[in-house]
Formats: C-alpha cells, sequence, structure tokens
C-alpha cells in the first residue's frame, strides 16, 4: 500500500496532481477544492490506493484525516472512491463529518450523484465510525453551536436558493454565531454579512 508521497509537483490540472518523488511521477486524484501546491513545489500527500482489475489507482490528501474519511466512505454502500472524493471536495472534511455525524440529509445531498436515500444511507452506516458519541475530538462534529438544527437548515437552503455553491454555504455556515436565542432570520443575516466579505 502506498500511504505517502513526498516530492515535487511535476504537473497539476483541476482533481489531478502528478508528483515527482526520485524521479518517478505518480499521478494522483485530489478533491478538486485540495489547495495543492503549484507546479515546481514540495508536497507531501497521504494517499489510498484503490486496487481493481484493471488499474490501480492513487488518491490524495493534504492530511491523514483527510485521508481516513475517504477510506470510511468506501465502507458505505453504492459509494466508490469518484463519489468518495466528489464529497469531500464539495463540502470538505470537516464539513462531511458535521454533516454526517448531526444527520444532516440536506447537505448531504448537495454532493453530485447523492440523492435523499444516499444521503440517509451514509448517515445511518458513517454516524457511529465518525464519532456519534458527541463528536469528541472531531473537527466539526457540532452543527453551529447553540444555534437549533432547523435554524441551520433554514439557513443553508435560503442561502442554496440565492445560488450560492455549496462551498460558499458551507463556509459561510462555519461563521454563524454562538447564540442559542438566534432566530433562522438573524443567522441568515450573519451568514451574508460573511458572504459578503469575501
Amino acid at each position: 500500500m502506498i500511504a505517502l508521497l513526498r516530492g515535487t509537483v511535476a504537473a497539476s490540472s483541476l482533481g489531478l496532481v502528478v508528483v515527482d518523488v526520485a524521479g518517478v511521477g505518480y499521478e494522483v486524484h485530489v478533491p478538486p477544492a485540495a489547495g495543492v501546491p503549484v507546479t515546481g513545489s514540495q508536497v507531501t500527500l497521504h494517499t489510498y490506493l484503490a486496487v481493481r482489475e484493471d488499474a490501480l489507482t492513487l488518491y490524495g490528501f493534504l492530511d491523514a484525516g483527510a485521508r481516513g474519511l475517504f477510506a470510511a466512505m468506501l465502507s458505505v454502500t453504492g459509494v466508490g472512491p469518484k463519489l468518495a472524493l466528489a464529497a469531500i471536495g464539495t463540502l470538505g472534511a470537516d464539513g462531511l463529518r458535521r454533516a454526517v455525524i448531526t444527520e444532516d440529509v440536506s447537505a448531504l445531498t448537495v454532493i453530485p450523484g447523492v440523492g435523499k436515500k444516499s444521503a440517509q444511507r451514509m448517515v445511518l452506516e458513517l454516524r457511529e465510525k465518525l464519532g456519534a458519541s458527541g463528536g469528541d475530538g472531531v473537527p466539526g462534529a457540532t452543527m453551529v453551536p447553540g444555534a437549533p438544527p432547523g435554524a441551520r437548515h433554514d439557513v443553508r437552503q435560503a442561502l442554496a436558493g440565492l445560488g450560492y455553491a455549496p462551498s460558499e454555504v458551507a463556509a459561510a455556515l462555519e461563521t454563524l454565531p454562538d447564540d442559542d436565542e438566534a432566530t433562522p432570520e438573524q443567522l441568515l443575516r450573519a451568514a451574508l454579512r460573511a458572504l459578503g466579505r469575501k
């Protein structure tokens, strides 16, 4: 198993990077928003080797936690490497963990190729693996501190309805204040202010 590559970025494109390790170029599939350094830079990728009858494919991540999440996603019925990579690329590793642990099905359905039933299956099969017992030590295990689940859902739906991309919605939700008295309208205004600052 190739678990880690450290070398120079020889080439990169959206979702794909070639890492030169001592003169050998390894083609590695990465989440589209992984933030891999530019060509010529040094990089360390935590990798997962997917073995099929007709191919050996490397998937890479900038941290071991994302690689572990990717491997956990592959244990879900009907989820292959491409869908697992798309899930991490769409929501980010922390956002994906949070969505599963908090059973936020609507967040999971923004992943390309994931419908409501698939999202429910992800929650069912991954929740305990990712730390459903309160989320101790799991980044993003809580939704928004103090915010009721319904308010978070309403804000997510409103931002999506306004045309914001899933990554923008996830980033805005991360900024919501710790206020258990906040209404969905107040949270939406806070999210829009955060989006306006970018």
